[in-house]
């Protein structure tokens, strides 16, 4: 059992660790998710904004790490989410860290030769591209790293406070609970630092990303809810059901 609690805490931290410090890196990026699925929504507008549904590439994986953090929870109590995160946010600091390393070293000259030409035969700076798609600025850094701790905090007391008051009942409702409720602070504390405190965004600019972001974790929380069902299913197969019990209650009393 004590084997197999440790294998599941290490296998679930991993899955956790590689989705959350991916989306921290492609995070920069900002996408059309409507142009992406070819949809013409152009005229709709929501507060007065055109909403062409621009996202940012981190949300394309971040609700598999709040759907990791909530299996976390259910079955290594609030101590277990914890530590992840701390350590997460470490990683992803020097994850950024080696990155800006990457960036900052001189570039050999074959490299930038054999690639001084992109698929359509147009000259390019290979280097200055490596920079721009990987330098994160100062504030994009601190705000991914205080929207993840922020997130996961909240995320770890809402689905404790939940867990208590439907006495371990409700799984679906403790899970996508949490999750959409510490993800509306996620989606906008992240945007509002990085672009706006550190960058040159409107108000509005910020208002609009954020909760184009918000409005795909949301429903994306909703439609991956039977993913946690999978989650505990494939557990109490692995461990045997009277083990998974007991872990979840061990959880349980410890929070």
């Amino acid at each position: 059992m004590e084997t197999k609690k440790q294998k599941l805490y290490i296998i679930l931290c991993g899955i956790f660790l590689t989705n959350a410090i991916t989306a921290e890196i492609i995070g920069a990026k900002i996408f059309s998710l409507s142009d992406t699925l070819g949809m013409d929504i152009k005229g709709f507008s929501f507060l007065g904004m055109d909403m062409g549904f621009a996202l940012s590439a981190g949300t394309l994986n971040w609700p598999i790490v709040f759907i990791i953090s909530d299996v976390i929870n259910e079955y290594f109590g609030k101590k277990g989410v914890k530590f992840i995160s701390y350590l997460t946010a470490a990683l992803i600091t020097f994850s950024f860290a080696v990155i800006y390393l990457a960036v900052s070293v001189s570039p050999a000259e074959f490299w930038l030769d054999v690639n001084s030409t992109d698929t359509q035969g147009n000259p390019i700076n290979i280097n200055e591209g490596f920079k721009m798609i990987f330098r994160q600025g100062m504030g994009i850094i601190i705000g991914s790293i205080a929207a993840f701790l922020i997130g996961q905090i909240l995320d770890a007391l809402v689905f404790h406070r939940l867990r208590r008051i439907t006495e371990n009942r409700l799984v679906w409702l403790r899970a996508t609970g949490s999750t959409v409720f510490s993800q509306f602070f996620d989606s906008f504390l992240v945007i509002f630092i990085a672009f706006y405190v550190f960058g040159n965004w409107s108000f509005n600019q910020v208002i609009q990303v954020g909760t184009n972001n918000y409005l795909y974790k949301f429903l994306v929380a909703i439609a991956l809810t039977p993913l946690v069902y999978l989650a505990h299913f494939l557990i109490d197969k692995w461990l045997g059901k009277e083990n998974s019990k007991e872990l979840i209650s061990e959880a349980t009393n410890a929070d």
